[in-house]
């Protein structure tokens, strides 16, 4: 059985790596940037309008996903894709809080240190974890369009799979 998301769980599927990119590219490029009240007060409110879109999304999906059929797909392929999808829930919510603690940090006035690396250091692994699950999450959706079992086509609204008869 085919499943179909709603238009509204696509948009919100392909809306959420735009605001992600967007916030890469306003983002920090150096830390001392964040010495600049007005720069700092802009990194916050970004991040805090980001986690409440991200708990949105994940709520909403959630709920969409109940909604539909189940998977004609093994045990361990479902955990795996359960594991990604929720894995990149948390490293985005991750690197959100890791960002929020380093602009704390610096607001506090903690310019430099062990706790401040560390904190870059965790942020740093945090995105790079977030980078790698998408690639799986990208591999993923290309096995199954070519297994041509309607999970492509579930999301993804180009390049239709032709499902097998």
């Amino acid at each position: 059985m085919v499943r179909a998301y709603s238009s509204m769980a696509k948009f919100i599927h392909w809306a959420f790596p735009l605001v992600f990119v967007y916030g890469v590219i306003i983002a920090v490029d150096e830390v001392e940037e964040l010495e600049n009240s007005v720069v700092l007060v802009e990194e916050v409110i970004f991040t805090m309008i980001f986690l409440a879109m991200l708990l949105f999304r994940f709520i909403y999906m959630r709920s969409a996903r109940a909604n539909l059929p189940q998977l004609d797909m093994s045990k361990n392929l479902i955990l795996l894709s359960r594991i990604v999808h929720l894995g990149m829930y948390l490293s985005l919510a991750l690197i959100a809080v890791s960002g929020l603690i380093i602009g704390g940090l610096y607001y506090f006035g903690v310019r430099g240190g062990s706790v401040l690396e560390l904190t870059l250091l965790l942020h740093e692994i945090i995105i790079w974890t977030f980078v790698n699950l998408m690639g799986l999450h990208i591999a993923g959706a290309i096995y199954h369009r070519f297994k041509r079992d309607g999970v492509w086509d579930a999301m993804v609204p180009v390049f239709k799979e032709g499902y097998k008869k």
